[in-house]
């Protein structure tokens, strides 16, 4: 009787234990299979597909460097990878349309984070939602209103 409730004590407190913050975060250790994510930002809309490989990127049949040239934007794009250490062991593969450079590369961010959440919940899910990843950003830009210039600019007052 006393070995039959040592075993369920252990087996709760490893269930309990599981899933906390700091479980396998950016520890590099996912799954690695192939594996896909949508990324909406604005009025862009990405495509992603992860595939085990070296670490190339193909957006719209373009190299990374060549679709987007700032780094700061090519940061953006590959920082869930960078943030669970899987560099160099997945290729992606990125169908993007809509919207400019900056919301193209917020889709792909969160295409790529919802790929890699889909492969390895268990050991990604943490990280990636601490990071801030898995959240879309739903700010998009406010029609026009009929009678002003923009959604909010009216014309100037004349008071005569």
């Amino acid at each position: 009787m006393a070995e039959n409730t040592n075993e369920s004590q252990v087996l709760a407190t490893e269930e309990t234990a599981a899933y906390t913050s700091e479980t396998n975060a950016g520890a590099g250790t996912s799954t690695i299979a192939p594996c896909y994510g949508t990324g909406r930002r604005k009025e862009a809309v990405a495509r992603v597909r992860l595939v085990p490989g070296t670490g190339k990127w193909t957006i719209n049949g373009r190299t990374l460097e060549e679709y987007f040239p700032a780094k700061l934007l090519q940061r953006e794009v590959n920082s869930p990878i960078v943030l669970l250490k899987l560099e160099g062991k997945f290729d992606a593969i990125v169908l993007v349309d809509g919207g400019g450079t900056t919301g193209q590369a917020g889709a792909i961010r969160l295409g790529v984070a919802r790929a890699l959440n889909a492969v390895d919940r268990d050991a990604n899910r943490a990280a990636l939602k601490k990071a801030g990843f898995l959240t879309r950003d739903a700010r998009v830009v406010e029609r026009k209103k009929a009678g002003l210039h923009k959604a909010r600019r009216a014309p100037q007052f004349s008071k005569r």
